[in-house]
């Protein structure tokens, strides 16, 4: 029964990188997904971690090209608010090594709280465009350093964050805010893997694995969110907010 196991291992792994991927590029929370297993099948945390970094990596990239092929990701604005999020999350990355995280761990899902009460009952919230509530540049120069230094010290719930925050504070509908986001999810995620390569915490042969269903699920769901729009995008973040939720809400208190 074992060796059965093994023998299917790497397929079931690429299925899993190809759902986590479809998943994550309609709303984000593929980790939810991709993470949870990796540990289930015996890897160790630090091993699974740096690998799940890997093979999400392939699918935000595929993700972040497939919606700025659709004409929603505009290249000028991107590189500005990346700079910040860059230094955000190198500052994350090094705080989380010498400070306790457990505030923010219990503080986390209490926003991911408000965040879904606010969405329930704004149902016409993010379909469509909104007159902006700051500029731009200042947006990204805040949540680019807030954002990025949470997912270099933390990161559950990066996504839904980014998601949220250019509905609200920038007017974007749902599909845009979703592809941008997958954009600032990636520059994150490969300052991350970086990290993990240098401490040799990766498996690349079960991480290329998944890696190829990543590149599947990732062009799927941002060709499913663009076609669907709204409809598709709004219960699925619904979904991940709760789950990201109960899950921190749970390790948490």
């Amino acid at each position: 029964m074992v060796e059965l196991f093994h023998h299917f291992l790497l397929p079931f792994l690429f299925l899993t990188g190809l759902v986590a991927g479809t998943v994550d590029a309609i709303a984000g929370g593929g980790g939810l997904i991709s993470l949870p297993v990796l540990l289930g099948v015996g890897i160790p945390p630090h091993l699974a971690l740096g690998t799940n970094k890997l093979q999400s990596s392939f699918g935000t990239l595929m993700a972040a090209h497939s919606y700025y092929r659709q004409g929603l990701i505009d290249k000028t604005k991107v590189m500005f608010g990346l700079i910040f999020t860059f230094i955000g999350a190198i500052i994350g990355a090094i705080t989380i090594q010498v400070l306790h995280g457990e505030v923010l761990k219990k503080i986390i899902p209490i926003l991911l709280l408000l965040i879904l009460i606010y969405t329930l009952f704004s149902p016409r919230f993010g379909q469509i465009d909104r007159t902006p509530k700051i500029s731009e540049k200042s947006f990204f120069v805040i949540f680019g350093l807030l954002l990025g230094f949470y997912d270099g010290f933390l990161g559950p719930g990066t996504g839904s964050f980014w998601v949220f925050a250019f509905m609200f504070f920038i007017g974007f509908n749902l599909v845009k805010a979703t592809a941008y986001t997958k954009v600032f999810n990636l520059n994150t995620n490969l300052t991350a893997l970086a990290c993990f390569a240098i401490g040799h915490n990766i498996d690349y042969r079960i991480g290329l694995c998944m890696a190829a269903g990543q590149l599947i699920g990732g062009r799927l769901g941002a060709h499913f969110a663009v076609r669907k729009g709204a409809a598709l995008i709004r219960p699925i973040f619904i979904s991940v907010v709760v789950v990201t939720m109960t899950t921190l809400f749970y390790k948490s208190y």
